[in-house]
């Protein structure tokens, strides 16, 4: 009933920035609603990048992303950006969109986009 549809990602050189975007249709969440971006590197398992709150807008991040990469949302396009600044090859990742509720302090990842792959190289 919803989907996520991500764009933005791509080849970065160390240092440069990449801005990842994920438009979210169809139903959408009454309350407790947020959006949120992961990532699975080669060979690891897959990592909480950051996650943003639709109606009051708080943010968390990884601690590997902090003061790095910036979440963002607009609820009248019902979309959210990941803006990811000072890249390492270290954020080399599928980075995936995901939305869903908040129950009891816990995010619930319902809905997942396909992944956008992004390569940073050194």
């Amino acid at each position: 009933q919803v989907q996520l549809v991500e764009s933005g990602g791509g080849l970065a050189q160390a240092g440069g920035s990449l801005r990842l975007s994920c438009a979210a249709s169809g139903r959408t969440f009454a309350s407790n609603y947020g959006m949120g971006w992961f990532r699975q590197a080669p060979g690891k398992e897959r990592e909480f990048v950051a996650r943003i709150s639709w109606s009051g807008g708080n943010t968390a991040y990884a601690l590997a992303v902090k003061g790095r990469f910036t979440i963002s949302r607009d609820a009248a396009k019902n979309t959210v950006w990941l803006q990811m600044n000072s890249l390492n090859p270290e954020d080399t990742a599928v980075y995936y969109c995901a939305a869903g509720l908040r129950s009891s302090g816990t995010y619930l990842w319902n809905y997942w986009g396909q992944g956008t792959q992004v390569t940073v190289s050194s």
